[in-house]
């Protein structure tokens, strides 16, 4: 297949939808498939252009792909309208090499990445140009997720957004998501049943495997207690990492807890400054992805929060490789929804927003060792049955050439 691929994010970013993204591209090409992707510089979680990157056009071949590579307004603060701006500014740059690729090269399969759904016409257009199928993977639920973290509110701006949405959706060949919660939204948000795709975010079983020995993580920053409650990811409004502070606060007296929060974003300076009191947080930056196994094993808990409402919106890209990592995973959720379901079973799940309950979970849990290595043993068999990388692959692979020369 010739296949011309649009994602904002990419690698070198190591964290979010970045390496699936390329994940899938690489092993799409090294199947020996002809695979472009056109993306974004990166900037991804800092919200600034990574150091050895120039916000301007550049071509490469990367991993026997070819990318190209746009500039792109990048916001250091990304409010709402920022966000739009940000998307909008992807979208208009990644409209030429798209349509010239789509005119010149005839793909056979056009795929768009969503975020951005605001850039995802362009490949409807480029699949119409080149008389290509079209697919449109969802990795999040942008429209919702903005309006439960407060960057979008209702009135007209909603009406066009929610309009947008659904042309967007139901306007590919194939629309695919990561769970089956977000499959059943699709088809709420008017995707034809028989047009709807699960197609996973994957755990590197391989490389990430449960440690046998002690994170050399606990060496290098010098921890001496006992127990690490580890979050690691983006540090957003989304993923609520207030409430690991406030755990972390309720449980200050447990001198044989460490909470570390490793990552970057645009929230993070703020949370640095609520926990300058806490002597049992420690902030780290966001690690090398070949450094991804011993950091995960770091971890006695793995900490998921999440703000109330966006449970069903994305299921977080991290939760395979914590998993994979065999050890047992603390989360916010409504019962009932994906994340919920995921988890149980694999570790505790309290209401979103109930500091309380967060820190009780983290608490009991860390206080009963055979439970967390039962959790811990039952989180890495289903990483190994439901989210093995190569499988996932495959299987997508096997969907495309199905699509391509229908």
């Amino acid at each position: 297949m010739k296949i011309l691929l649009l994602s904002l994010n990419y690698t070198p970013e190591q964290i979010g939808i970045g390496p699936f993204s390329a994940g899938w591209a690489e092993h799409l090409a090294c199947a020996g498939h002809r695979v472009t992707v056109v993306t974004a510089q990166p900037y991804y979680p800092d919200w600034r252009i990574t150091e050895g990157h120039s916000n301007r056009w550049q071509r490469t071949v990367e991993s026997g792909v070819e990318v190209v590579r746009c500039p792109h307004y990048v916001p250091r603060q990304p409010s709402g309208l920022k966000r739009v701006l940000h998307q909008g500014s992807f979208a208009l740059a990644a409209m030429w090499p798209m349509l010239a690729h789509a005119i010149v090269r005839r793909p056979d399969l056009v795929i768009a990445v969503a975020p951005s759904l605001i850039a995802a016409p362009v490949a409807r257009v480029a699949a119409v140009l080149a008389g290509a199928k079209s697919w449109l993977h969802v990795q999040d639920f942008e429209l919702e997720a903005a309006l439960a973290t407060g960057l979008l509110n209702g009135g007209f701006p909603l009406n066009i957004a929610t309009r947008f949405e659904r042309r967007t959706l139901t306007g590919f060949d194939v629309t695919s998501t990561i769970s089956p919660q977000m499959c059943r939204k699709l088809a709420a948000k008017g995707v034809p049943e028989g047009q709807i795709r699960e197609l996973r975010n994957w755990a590197d079983i391989d490389a990430i495997k449960p440690l046998d020995q002690p994170s050399p993580f606990r060496r290098e920053w010098q921890i001496s207690a006992p127990y690490v409650a580890l979050y690691s990811g983006n540090i957003a409004n989304k993923q609520g990492v207030d409430l690991v502070l406030d755990a972390a606060r309720i449980l200050r007296q447990r001198d044989d807890i460490l909470f570390v929060i490793c990552g970057n974003g645009p929230a993070r300076a703020r949370l640095e400054t609520r926990a300058a009191d806490l002597p049992n947080v420690c902030f780290r930056d966001l690690q090398p992805r070949e450094r991804l196994a011993d950091l995960l094993g770091l971890a006695s808990v793995h900490l998921l929060p999440q703000i109330a409402g966006v449970a069903d919106l994305v299921l977080p890209s991290k939760l395979a490789n914590m998993f994979a990592s065999g050890r047992p995973v603390v989360t916010t959720a409504d019962s009932g929804t994906g994340i919920a379901d995921e988890v149980n079973g694999m570790g505790v799940v309290v209401p979103p927003g109930d500091a309380a309950a967060f820190a009780n979970a983290i608490d009991s849990l860390l206080r009963d060792p055979d439970r967390q290595a039962r959790l811990g043993r039952t989180a890495r068999i289903k990483a190994e049955r439901d989210w093995a990388r190569a499988a996932i692959l495959h299987r997508c692979e096997r969907e495309m050439e199905r699509l391509a020369f229908k």
